[in-house]
């Protein structure tokens, strides 16, 4: 089955990002939101985005209006009820995430494949929340998902190769490149990335290196575009600690385990570029 309309639920950072690369490949693009607030939001971000690439010379006039063209929003889940493909791109919170996939697959049509961008939970058992999960699988995007090249394609041991074969083509037909992981905690990326940002914080909470020592030695030694505190501030320290929370409870080895300065951090409220500060402080232009 070849993708041609596809549903986005959230359309927050990473789901407005999902809904305009769709949009851009020319498929039939339903985003929905909570609200028509929370909606007008979203697609708002994803205009002046466009906008933006239109002003440098990066889109074309044309087309953004296609890309437009394609983008429907909505508040109703039902508007998704026809989509060959829905992507879940709603807060890390399983019982949220449970509620949405038991009403996606009463409302969905029996061949739709569902999918979620988590970068946490397991996709085994958000598939088991549907009759479906042989047509369930992870798709996880990276954020800016316009610029972000790559996804994981996360297959369970129910995910049939039907569902891989097709939402990888569907990735690819939007222009990134595939990477294929079974449902493991971090899958490929964070399972590498996160405990490197973890012993970054270690170093740096026991005085080894100061924090721009520490992110300079990487983006110079290294070719890093950007050093590891820089990129957790980015990430930022709420979502770094609940990935390694997860990641350390399913493998039990102390490089998962999340040192006790981010935990202190998350619970001052500094949670990176999202809330202002972190390592480094999000309300001067460049941070410092």
């Amino acid at each position: 089955m070849a993708i041609q309309k596809v549903g986005v639920v959230g359309c927050g950072l990473m789901g407005s990002g999902i809904a305009q690369v769709s949009a851009a490949a020319g498929l039939q693009t339903v985003v929905r939101e909570v609200s028509d607030e929370r909606l007008a939001k979203g697609l708002g971000a994803i205009r002046k985005f466009l906008d933006g690439g239109v002003e440098k010379g990066k889109v074309s006039a044309a087309d953004r209006d296609r890309t437009l063209a394609h983008l429907r929003g909505t508040v109703a889940l039902a508007d998704l009820k026809d989509c060959d493909l829905v992507i879940e791109a709603a807060s890390e919170n399983l019982d949220l995430k449970r509620e949405l996939f038991q009403a996606l697959d009463r409302e969905c049509k029996p061949e739709s494949i569902l999918a979620s961008n988590t970068s946490s939970l397991s996709i085994t058992e958000l598939g088991a929340f549907t009759k479906r999960p042989d047509r369930f699988v992870g798709l996880h995007f990276f954020n800016p998902v316009p610029l972000m090249k790559l996804v994981e394609v996360v297959r369970t041991i129910e995910t049939s190769d039907a569902t891989v074969a097709t939402t990888k083509a569907f990735c690819q037909a939007i222009g990134k490149t595939v990477v294929t992981t079974g449902d493991t905690p971090g899958f490929v990326v964070n399972r590498l990335l996160v405990p490197y940002m973890l012993d970054a914080m270690r170093v740096y909470e026991q005085g080894l290196a100061s924090r721009d020592d520490i992110d300079n030695a990487m983006k110079l030694g290294c070719g890093y575009p950007m050093g590891p505190l820089f990129l957790t501030d980015y990430v930022g320290l709420d979502t770094t600690l609940a990935i390694a929370e997860i990641m350390f409870d399913e493998f039990r080895e102390p490089r998962f385990a999340a040192p006790p300065l981010l935990k202190r951090m998350v619970l001052a409220g500094r949670h990176g570029r999202k809330s202002g500060r972190g390592f480094y402080d999000w309300s001067t232009n460049p941070p410092s």
